[in-house]
């Protein structure tokens, strides 16, 4: 069982991604924006970090910076709708996996599973 912190800003995906996580097993704590999930951070020790990358307050390319720092060796996966954006997000973090949405439920939690699994 992996502590994901999630940062979703669209409440159904949100609702649906967390409720899929946690039947697989997981914990999770699931935040509507980026300055939420930075402020979440301080409840960790978290093994992954989900993450949109476009959504209000901090983008998920900050909060990923900042949980990297904050964190060394948590694991980092974006899902994003925009292409030009998940290119930007792999350039800024090598290590982290990126998703574009829409992401069947299925495809994420297994990957999530790898994630935590390596």
């Amino acid at each position: 069982m992996a502590r994901i912190l999630l940062a979703e800003d669209d409440h159904s995906l949100r609702g649906f991604l967390t409720r899929a996580l946690e039947r697989a097993g997981h914990s999770v704590v699931d935040c509507e924006n980026g300055d939420d999930a930075i402020d979440a951070l301080d409840q960790g020790p978290w093994d992954l970090l989900l993450t949109d990358i476009v959504m209000p307050g901090a983008d998920g390319i900050e909060v990923a910076r900042i949980a990297a720092a904050r964190q060394p060796g948590i694991r980092i996966m974006f899902i994003t709708g925009f292409a030009a954006v998940a290119l930007s997000a792999a350039q800024a973090s090598p290590q982290a996996k990126v998703l574009s949405k829409p992401v069947h439920l299925r495809d994420l939690v297994g990957e999530v599973e790898r994630m935590v699994a390596a």
